[in-house]
């Protein structure tokens, strides 16, 4: 036998295992990938869209202690606080996330909200005219909040 035909039998010997796992029909799968936890975050915007407010400012306080720049936090805290009609640490909890995020649309639309819940017309108009000015053609917190203003003024006319 030739070396190059011994080389070639020896390459071929060496091979041959990753050619058939290549090839295999085995059944047996890779270890599954497991998935991350949600974040606090996550759970509290969870929290917010099933509407327990209580348990998601608990996890979005948690959020904004380890985060205090995460205007999104501060924003969510603000609308829980306003569901559960704690109106004063709303309030702060907005104006937080405006200091952080000047153009948080969605602090914008809630703090007009705020306001209408407060009787406030004047402020939530304010509100309004910065997201008019922040997205002149739309964007779901101008839309919003101007339905908003809308039916409050409706309900006004009518008392």
């Amino acid at each position: 036998m030739s070396s190059k035909s011994l080389w070639t039998l020896v390459l071929a010997i060496a091979l041959a295992p990753v050619a058939l796992a290549a090839g295999s029909t085995s059944t047996s799968r890779p270890p599954a990938v497991q998935k991350a936890q949600p974040s606090d975050y996550e759970l509290g915007v969870q929290a917010v869209q099933a509407r327990d407010y209580q348990r998601a400012l608990t996890l979005l306080q948690k959020v904004a202690q380890a985060e205090p720049r995460n205007a999104d936090a501060w924003n969510y805290i603000g609308f829980s606080q306003r569901q559960l009609r704690h109106f004063d640490q709303s309030l702060a909890a907005y104006q937080k996330a405006l200091a952080l995020s000047p153009n948080h649309r969605g602090a914008i639309e809630y703090l007009g909200e705020l306001y209408l819940d407060l009787g406030d017309l004047d402020k939530a108009r304010e509100q309004l005219a910065k997201l008019q000015s922040l997205c002149p053609t739309g964007c779901p917190e101008r839309d919003d909040l101007s339905r908003a203003v809308g039916a409050f003024q409706a309900t006004q006319k009518k008392s």
